[in-house]
């Protein structure tokens, strides 16, 4: 049977941040411990982001209603929204710099689009405000009952075009960036961002939420992945989501990780290892699965991974690559607590981005990501629940020591 990869508790990882001199050192079985109660900002911490930006308006009601009903919201937000905007306001609240490329109209909308962002500390120096047309925006309809929500989007217009990104506004965007992200929006433009990025070395981080126009070109190009549950399944045609990970890896060489969220259930990830060993041994990727939930402990509310060792991972009539599979909890939230899950996602990839910046190893990115999202679903709409940096949670989650379930 597959061996369970179990980590040394104390091990913290080497990455040196400018926030009050705070300096992690791998040292063994020796915790450093941190110097400031504030999460650290890591040295090289600009995120550049092609994607998209908009409003929400939120109206959260009893229980959704049935055709030609008549209801009344129990309360209503109006919130900026967009994948792109919430990630990187996420990100910016974090301690990043963000820069975002997107498109907004001059109407009463694009407006207050722009006058959040900045408000967070988002660049939108680079955004394009087109005269006339509409910026984008999104009626989401919140189930008090179940917790869900439901999203009637309407795109921007005029769309954005390539050459509304100049040569030399290309290169200011890029310059010092340590990361770059796609949201599958505006991907004829995200496409030469991407490809100056290759150039410049800059890796990429692709959010592959559904079958996008023009998302397989971006995913090329990813060093990293971050799915929706539905994504690899549809993208792939594999019977599983664990088969689905691997023909992911399959197909696109560059990918370094590829995580698909499950909401409530936490993530998946599947990381590809560098080195192949021919002692490695060979397991079919659903059953390693099973034998990794085995080892899952119902009790503890915190987040916490779960990992394999790294083997060669059969997906049986798609293929083999050697990795490791790791599956991530997500926090378990008090019922009471939980407001709305309009985007946790975005927020898990903001805390994935600053996981990059930090140079944190996976093993402590995974339970991050899902602390950041479920700070998110504490609060109505993508934006009012992303923790601050000076969240002490957040502070006292990296000074812990391995979260593994694994002992």
């Amino acid at each position: 049977m597959l061996s369970l990869h179990t980590f040394p508790n104390a091990t913290l990882w080497h990455s040196t941040f400018s926030s009050s001199s705070t300096t992690f050192t791998r040292l063994g079985s020796t915790r450093v411990k941190m110097s400031s109660e504030l999460l650290p900002i890591p040295e090289n911490r600009v995120v550049v982001s092609v994607g998209a930006a908009g409003v929400d308006f939120l109206a959260a009601v009893a229980a959704y209603p049935k055709p030609d009903d008549k209801i009344r919201s129990t309360s209503l937000m109006v919130q900026g929204g967009g994948n792109a905007g919430n990630t990187l306001t996420c990100a910016s609240r974090l301690g990043l710099s963000p820069r975002l490329v997107s498109k907004v109209a001059d109407d009463s909308q694009g407006k207050t689009i722009l006058k959040e962002l900045e408000a967070d500390g988002v660049d939108t120096s680079f955004l394009v405000v087109a005269e006339g047309g509409n910026s984008p925006f999104t009626y989401i309809i919140v189930d008090d009952q179940t917790k869900t929500r439901t999203c009637i989007h309407t795109p921007g217009y005029p769309p954005m075009q390539p050459e509304e990104l100049s040569s030399s506004t290309l290169v200011s965007l890029l310059d010092g960036a340590r990361i770059v992200y796609f949201d599958g929006r505006w991907h004829e433009t995200a496409l030469v961002v991407a490809k100056e990025a290759i150039r410049k070395n800059i890796p990429i981080l692709v959010e592959a939420e559904r079958v996008r126009e023009g998302q397989d070109d971006l995913l090329e190009l990813a060093d990293y992945a971050v799915c929706s549950a539905k994504f690899p399944l549809a993208w792939t045609g594999a019977p599983s989501v664990p088969s689905a990970l691997v023909s992911m890896l399959l197909r696109l060489p560059k990918l370094k990780f590829v995580i698909v969220t499950l909401g409530e259930d936490g993530c998946l990830m599947l990381e590809r290892s560098v080195e192949e060993h021919p002692q490695e041994e060979e397991i079919d990727v659903d059953r390693l699965l099973e034998l990794l939930k085995q080892k899952k402990d119902d009790q503890p509310t915190f987040p916490t991974y779960i990992s394999s060792s790294v083997a060669k991972l059969r997906a049986n009539g798609i293929g083999t690559v050697t990795g490791r599979l790791l599956v991530g909890t997500a926090e378990k939230i008090p019922p009471s607590e939980v407001i709305d899950s309009t985007g946790a996602g975005d927020a898990f990839i903001g805390a994935v981005l600053y996981s990059i910046c930090a140079n944190m190893p996976v093993e402590k990115m995974l339970p991050f990501a899902a602390l950041v999202a479920a700070a998110c679903c504490r609060a109505m709409g993508a934006r009012s629940g992303l923790p601050q940096r000076t969240d002490p949670r957040l502070a006292s989650f990296l000074s812990r020591g391995d979260p593994s379930l694994v002992k």
